[in-house]
């Protein structure tokens, strides 16, 4: 295995994991809301969650969605209304930090779960292992998960230190509210690409 195929998938992996998509966002909204320490309990659980699913994808499990259209249809409406909970809850909130902490912050079975439901993470998926593999080559699948793992926890672990940074900076709560509201619109937005995608 070559430095070079190692340094592509991990240029991949960094792109893949810190582009904007649906986690990213709550990674971002964890850290306006919570402490920095509850927002990477979430992005753990996001990333073991993603490595997973990429196995999963790696050992076959997209070709069995092909063949099973009315499981692919679950996943994709299951998908869709998980998300539009979490852009409903984002939109109500009222940008008021003080009271955040009786709220409960995404969990690490969230941020799994979550992963499982997101279509990007599917897409990224079955792409980088379309890519960088045969699709039969399980080291090397093994491998591109091992690259993926630090990446994916990097990269969504900025999202939520950008996220405590505009808390501490940014203490009106009209302009979290307008923050709020914008991820919120943002992670509708993704539902209505997975329904028509």
């Amino acid at each position: 295995m070559s430095a070079s195929l190692l340094l592509s998938m991990s240029a991949f992996a960094l792109a893949a994991s810190i582009s904007p998509g649906p986690v990213n966002l709550v990674c971002l909204s964890s850290g306006t809301h919570y402490s920095l320490a509850k927002g990477l309990i979430f992005v753990t659980g996001a990333t073991l969650g993603f490595v997973a699913l990429f196995l999963g994808i790696g050992a076959g499990l997209y070709s069995l969605l092909e063949s099973l259209p009315l499981l692919e249809k679950l996943l994709r409406w299951g998908g869709v209304v998980f998300l539009l909970y979490l852009s409903v809850k984002l939109a109500r909130d009222n940008g008021r930090l003080s009271q955040q902490a009786s709220l409960k912050a995404p969990s690490f079975m969230t941020g799994a779960l979550m992963q499982w439901l997101n279509p990007k993470a599917w897409i990224a998926s079955a792409s980088g292992i379309s890519a960088y593999t045969s699709g039969s080559d399980l080291t090397l699948i093994a491998v591109f998960a091992l690259l993926y793992l630090p990446i994916c926890w990097l990269s969504l672990a900025s999202w939520v230190v950008a996220g405590a940074f505009l808390k501490h900076h940014v203490q009106k709560p009209w302009l979290l509210v307008s923050i709020n509201r914008l991820l919120a619109a943002l992670l509708a937005i993704s539902c209505v690409y997975l329904l028509l995608d």
